[in-house]
């Protein structure tokens, strides 16, 4: 009897309170390898030990251990989204365990569903679990808009094999760290010794070489003004955020580009000339990108602004991918239209969705991709301009997200954006982390969490387009089909023999 075997039958022998807190428990582990922890190792332990424990004998079982490890990974994985709701506690505060519980549960839905179909399709083979969990990745990734925040691969991003996004993005990663963990758990040595020596061989080719910034690179400052989340907005705290930034903008020598964060004008563009005629002073004739809400035709977008010599708005870019429930109210203008009224977004509800990805060119500068805080989890959707910028700029306003993990996973995020696109990214945050991020993922400077300040950082150099940059999920996609069709064929192929007279 093998060792997964043995272990099993054990383990399918206790109740199943206590299966289920093992379960949840591993899945916790599992998410130790997301930021700040980045215990990527951990990871591949317990998800083996999870492949090890999780009964294939009825659908039903495979459903509830799958779903409980599922539990536990987004439970703490996600465990800063009880953040925003403490801004305004008195008011919010109620709902943060609900917003976690919710979340948590919803998703593990998507593990239960790949462990029921690893029983009921795959017939438990050894790789249904790595394909089926990574469909499940994918698909929250798309659905409802999609949410792949702490994707499975992300574990990998404080790795060498990080770079491997350059080809098949986040959803390669994931395939990789679920495949070698289930070799492990199935004691697959045809398969795991020929991964491992693999991976020793090939973990140095992976490390990103030192790319050397040339000496005429653009100097671009990134401001940091720290401001709190339950201050920002108050009337009179936001203008001393204001001048703070602005202090920033004026010192030293002028650099190509100026950089501030999200929403860092507490007032409509529409009324913000004043403003930004002391910012263009401040800047010197160095153009500025700012995040500031504006108004138009009764619609509100949060928006991008190219602010060029005497405050003049030389472009813009309106969010394309809003938050749910935080930017706007999903069906919120068929609401409106049924005579509910307050929650449709075209109506002055909430936020409303820009007209579609695209570049900027910033005079002086060359061509940029805007981007806007949420905008950035979305791998998919960074590429796939017209023109390739020489950059991407991420403006985002990280206040919400808290002190603990959800800062730091968005800014692991930025750095895999970086990876998969082959450009650097230059992340510039209220709160932090605010940085300068290199083609391949590497932060070159950076403002820490919670501090206000600015960095003067050189441009680094883009790479070539990348294979992601050009094909997107295609390969990967490609690559998930191939390994279905040949676990099916296995598959198919184990059950006549088993049926045959004689078996």
């Amino acid at each position: 009897m093998s060792l997964k075997t043995d272990a099993q039958s054990a383990f399918a022998d206790l109740r199943w309170p206590v299966r289920g807190a093992v379960f949840i428990a591993l899945g916790a582990l599992v998410a130790t390898g997301q930021a700040p922890t980045d215990l990527w190792w951990m990871s591949v332990v317990a998800l083996a030990l999870g492949f090890i424990l999780i009964p294939m004998d009825t659908g039903r079982r495979a459903f509830w251990s799958g779903w409980a490890f599922g539990v536990g990974y987004f439970t703490f994985a996600l465990r800063w989204i009880v953040s925003p709701f403490l801004v305004h506690i008195e008011r919010d505060g109620w709902m943060a365990p609900f917003a976690l519980v919710f979340m948590a549960a919803g998703f593990a839905f998507f593990w239960g569903i790949a462990t029921f179909l690893a029983h009921r399709v795959l017939r438990g083979h050894w790789l249904a679990l790595p394909l089926l969990l990574t469909c499940a990745e994918v698909t929250r990734s798309f659905i409802l808009t999609g949410f792949p925040w702490a994707i499975l691969g992300h574990t990998l991003i404080d790795t060498h094999v990080a770079q491997l996004a350059a080809f098949g993005g986040p959803h390669l990663l994931t395939l990789l760290l679920l495949g070698f963990a289930a070799s492990l758990a199935s004691l697959r040595v045809a398969f795991f010794a020929p991964a491992l020596i693999g991976a020793v061989i090939i973990w140095p080719l992976l490390q990103p070489k030192d790319t050397a910034i040339p000496s005429d690179a653009p100097i671009v400052r990134l401001i940091q003004p720290n401001a709190p989340q339950e201050e920002k907005w108050d009337p009179v705290m936001s203008g001393v955020f204001f001048d703070r930034m602005l202090g920033f903008t004026g010192e030293g020598e002028v650099p190509d580009l100026v950089v501030w964060p999200e929403s860092a004008i507490a007032t409509l563009l529409n009324f913000a000339d004043p403003w930004l005629t002391q910012m263009a002073d401040a800047a010197r004739g160095a153009p500025i990108i700012v995040g500031v809400n504006r108004e138009q035709e009764g619609r509100y977008f949060n928006s991008f602004v190219h602010v060029g010599r005497a405050g003049n708005i030389e472009s813009f870019y309106d969010k394309q991918h809003l938050v749910p429930f935080g930017e706007y109210i999903p069906g919120g203008d068929l609401l409106h239209e049924a005579g509910i009224r307050g929650f449709g977004s075209s109506y002055g509800g909430g936020f409303t969705a820009g007209d579609g990805r695209r570049t900027l060119s910033i005079s002086g500068f060359g061509p940029i991709r805007p981007l806007i805080c949420y905008e950035g989890i979305f791998a998919e959707e960074v590429g796939g301009t017209e023109d390739r910028p020489r950059a991407m700029i991420l403006i985002t306003n990280d206040a919400w997200f808290g002190k603990a993990a959800g800062p730091f996973q968005h800014l692991a995020q930025a750095r895999l954006r970086a990876i998969e696109q082959g450009l650097p990214m230059v992340r510039v945050a209220n709160t932090g982390v605010s940085a300068m991020i290199d083609a391949r993922g590497r932060i070159t400077s950076y403002i820490p969490l919670n501090e206000a300040g600015f960095i003067d950082a050189a441009l680094p150099p883009a790479s070539p387009p990348t294979v992601y940059a050009r094909f997107g999920e295609w390969p990967i996609l490609g690559l998930l089909v191939l390994l279905f069709g040949g676990v099916i064929v296995r598959s198919r192929r184990n059950d006549l023999d088993h049926a045959a007279p004689g078996a």
